[in-house]
């Protein structure tokens, strides 16, 4: 049965990933994956790793995944904020139906300081693009 491996495999960190080289083909019949660079979502950047060398191929395929992992990031955080507003609206039914007295106490204070941090910003940014800044 044959299997079709990719040239690269990237093992996911929080600001990007170690990219491997996959090699199939070595004498015990193992794949290897031998660390070439690192990569950072957030700039951009890859790092070769120590000795190893590049190619052009390989640099333009870990530039291509770079931009495919920034979409992916930007697509999952604006999922992630939706489903904050569904939390809080599901708080807020909670809090207004089955909350106990004790149970409101120990949560209150946090809860409005935390929506009132956000109001905040939220007004700010607004204010911010109305003004065209």
């Amino acid at each position: 049965m044959a299997v079709d491996l990719p040239e690269l495999y990237y093992r996911i960190k929080d600001n990007g990933a170690a990219v491997f080289r996959v090699d199939p083909e070595n004498r015990q019949k193992r794949i290897e994956l031998d660390q070439i660079a690192n990569v950072n979502i957030r700039n951009g950047e890859v790092k070769v790793q120590g000795k190893a060398e590049v190619s052009d191929a390989e640099m333009t395929a870990m530039r291509g995944w770079i931009t495919e992992r920034q979409a992916i990031q930007a697509t999952r955080d604006l999922d992630d904020i939706h489903r904050a507003i569904d939390q809080m609206n599901q708080t807020a039914h909670w809090a207004q139906s089955k909350a106990t007295p004790e149970q409101l106490e120990a949560v209150t204070d946090r809860m409005l300081l935390a929506m009132y941090d956000l109001r905040q910003v939220l007004v700010r940014k607004k204010a911010d693009r109305m003004n065209g800044r």
